[in-house]
């Protein structure tokens, strides 16, 4: 992979440009480091026919796999984890933690029998069977805030999909935002990173690296 930016050099590792080095392991008020992980075609697009596998590609892939090496859960919102057909992660301590506010959840699916999946949902919300964990924090919507701080990990990756990177933006919870953008148009009218109910936020970011590798362009934002 060519970094570009903060200094150039012809050849770096991924693991040291996404690694467990590079973020705090945890926040200074408890709370746990979230970073957004997300892929996008040149014109924005994050799915193509419902999923972003055709987004992605070898290097894509390879810096999921360093991002979730770092991580100790990984945040998913249910949409995301029925297009995407989830099943338990290559890590048996790594969980996967499931946001749902209506739970049409397939708990008879590979994530949910591992024993790696962690349900996220409202107080008032649906059953869950044992002997899946639950968080419960929120009423009208999930408490992300709260759910997270429940969660009790150190850095919690998002892998969204964009409605529910919306809500972390609206509560000011992203601290990193790692955005591969793929040399491929798709037009139509599908969402992009973060898209959702939850009004227009400004946070401010700054670039902590910009590289490139097989047209694909690697960038990571971290809270300013």
């Amino acid at each position: 992979m060519r970094v570009h930016l903060p200094d150039a050099r012809d050849a770096a590792e991924v693991i040291g440009l996404y690694g467990r080095s590079v973020r705090p392991p945890r926040r200074p008020d408890g709370r746990p480091w979230v970073m957004l992980s997300m892929v996008a075609s040149a014109d924005g697009a994050v799915v193509v026919q419902g999923s972003s596998a055709s987004l992605s590609s070898p290097s894509d892939h390879e810096v999921l796999l360093a991002l979730r090496d770092a991580a100790d859960a990984i945040l998913v919102g249910a949409g995301t984890v029925r297009a995407d057909n989830y099943g338990p992660p290559a890590r048996r301590d790594l969980r996967v933690a499931v946001v749902t506010r209506d739970g049409n959840l397939e708990y008879g699916d590979r994530l949910f029998s591992s024993g790696s999946a962690v349900v996220i949902t409202t107080e008032d919300g649906p059953d869950v069977p044992a002997p899946i964990t639950v968080i419960r924090a929120g009423r009208e919507r999930v408490d992300l805030a709260k759910a997270l701080i429940k969660l009790g990990s150190g850095v919690v990756m998002s892998e969204g999909g964009p409605q529910l990177n919306a809500q972390l933006i609206a509560d000011d919870l992203v601290d990193e935002l790692c955005l591969t953008t793929s040399p491929l148009l798709v037009g139509g009218n599908g969402p992009r990173v973060s898209f959702g109910p939850f009004g227009e936020h400004l946070r401010r970011m700054q670039l902590a690296h910009l590289a490139t590798e097989d047209g694909n362009v690697f960038a990571r934002y971290v809270r300013a």
